[in-house]
């Protein structure tokens, strides 16, 4: 890999002082897609709040100039990816850079918080929901749209404790179109850990899948949004999953979605062929225990 070219991702995340030191997980499942497409991985650290615009009406020249490098960085990078996280700090930044992503046509994977801010962009952008946002962020309840909301079952009171952890199935409802299901070898189900307390508002899925967004993934009793996906003919790679695959990636045994994304980023016009590729392989039992 260290012979092969370059493959620049733009990694837009809030934790980025240290060195990536809270992103290792992810950084090593980035490593492994790399290598295995025989490309040399460049990670692009881009702090989420530089892509922050400053408030309407405001007038700051450093500001923007901070926002419009950030954008070339971005803009400059073959895929860009939005890891998870907590807290309402960088979360516009990292909606702006889904958004872009869906805009430039530019692969995009999101993990977990990475899913959720696709979800808050695409609602503001396509279905005209300006207001659109995460119960998480919105603590004095301005906004009338919560298209991310707490999990009912699990207490607003108790932090310790509280959380959807541990491996889960995931289901895919159309594994014959479904990219991400493409990626895991044609699966129609995968064992994925998980670890988050918010999740998508299912009030609002027709309203987004009548907008073309499609949610590919759900857990085992259809309530929860595990993945989503664009269609391949609209977009050549946007793909977000709210669990962590980046805990099952191993050397030589890289995560599907990881390396579906890398491969996208070094070839974008290549996605279904690499789609295919996997789908001849079949599905893995590191991800369909007990199914193959």
């Amino acid at each position: 890999a260290e012979e092969g070219h370059e493959v620049v991702i733009a990694f837009v995340g809030k934790y980025n002082k240290g060195g990536g030191d809270a992103y290792q997980s992810v950084i090593a499942a980035l490593h492994h897609a790399a290598v295995a497409i025989q490309r040399k991985l460049k990670i692009e650290w881009i702090d989420a709040t530089d892509l922050e615009r400053p408030p309407a009406g405001t007038d700051d020249p450093e500001v923007a100039e901070r926002v419009m490098q950030a954008e070339a960085r971005l803009r400059s990078a073959h895929g860009i990816f939005v890891p998870g996280g907590f807290g309402d700090r960088g979360i516009e930044g990292k909606a702006r850079a889904a958004g872009l992503a869906r805009e430039w046509r530019k692969p995009y994977f999101g993990v977990c918080l990475g899913m959720q801010v696709a979800i808050i962009q695409f609602a503001r952008d396509v279905l005209g929901l300006p207001d659109a946002t995460s119960e998480e962020f919105d603590k004095d309840k301005r906004s009338k749209n919560h298209v991310i909301m707490y999990m009912p079952e699990i207490s607003k009171e108790t932090m310790g404790a509280n959380m959807r952890l541990g491996a889960r199935w995931v289901e895919f409802n159309d594994p014959a179109n479904s990219l991400g299901a493409g990626l895991y070898g044609g699966a129609d189900r995968i064992m994925e850990r998980h670890r988050h307390r918010y999740e998508f508002n299912v009030k609002y899925k027709e309203r987004f899948e009548a907008k073309g967004l499609i949610f590919s993934g759900q857990d085992e009793k259809k309530e929860r949004m595990d993945v989503i996906e664009l269609p391949t003919s609209e977009h050549p790679f946007y793909l977000a999953v709210q669990f962590h695959p980046e805990y099952k990636s191993r050397p030589g045994m890289p995560s599907p979605p990881f390396y579906g994304f890398v491969a996208a980023a070094s070839n974008p016009e290549g996605v279904p062929e690499i789609v295919a590729t996997c789908r001849r392989k079949g599905a893995n039992s590191h991800w369909t225990p007990l199914e193959v």
